[in-house]
């Protein structure tokens, strides 16, 4: 396993409800024959010094892929930062070594490699404490770079109800940076049969 500097842990979120999907596991649903978190798990790994994911209910469901199963750390379903607050503790207390999660989401099968490097570098260039991904001029703020040592505040935020991932980020400074959108957008995420559908197809271009 290759490791990035400085050491980076990778969050994969699963913790939405997939209204859209009809209900279940978004992650679990098939992509090219293999469940569409396998795809970003093989993504990412590379560029992580160790996974976890973050669903809620029972764990056991995906048991299969050998990975820490964290819940949110606030009730209710509070939105993809209860989540990043979740792996943030964890991280604190499993791999206090470790000042960087990088956040992606389930739904997403096609990130790049080069996720981890690209957001550390902007991130230094631009003197920000947190990073987050753009494609199509349009910025994807739940795949990101996360500090530990910013992991109250986003505990304070939350309590006081502040879900909006984007104000949080830009009350503190975030970098951005922005891949391009063809022939496949890295960060298209499956949210509907359709988009599953669509997803199939992309991956015919990439194989």
């Amino acid at each position: 396993m290759r490791t990035v500097t400085p050491s980076t842990v990778g969050l994969i979120l699963a913790g939405g409800l997939a209204r859209r999907m009809g209900g279940g596991d978004k992650p679990l649903k098939l992509l090219a024959g293999r469940p569409i978190l396998a795809h970003v798990i093989e993504r990412l790994r590379e560029q992580c010094d160790g996974l976890v994911l973050n669903a809620n209910g029972d764990p056991a469901r995906f048991a299969a892929f050998g990975l820490p199963v964290i819940a949110d750390a606030v009730p209710d379903f509070a939105g993809p930062l209860a989540g990043i607050l979740a792996g943030l503790d964890w991280l604190a207390e499993h791999r206090p070594e470790t000042a960087w999660l990088l956040s992606v989401a389930a739904d997403t099968p096609f990130i790049p490699s080069d996720l981890a490097r690209r957001l550390h570098e902007a991130r230094i260039a631009a003197e920000a404490p947190l990073a987050c991904a753009a494609s199509a001029g349009r910025a994807h703020h739940a795949i990101g770079l996360w500090p530990v040592s910013l992991r109250q505040d986003l505990r304070r935020a939350l309590e006081a109800g502040d879900r909006k991932i984007s104000r949080w980020t830009q009350d503190h400074g975030v970098a951005v940076a922005e891949w391009a959108a063809e022939p496949v957008d890295p960060f298209f995420n499956v949210n509907t049969p359709d988009d599953l559908r669509e997803a199939e197809r992309l991956a015919g271009l990439l194989a």
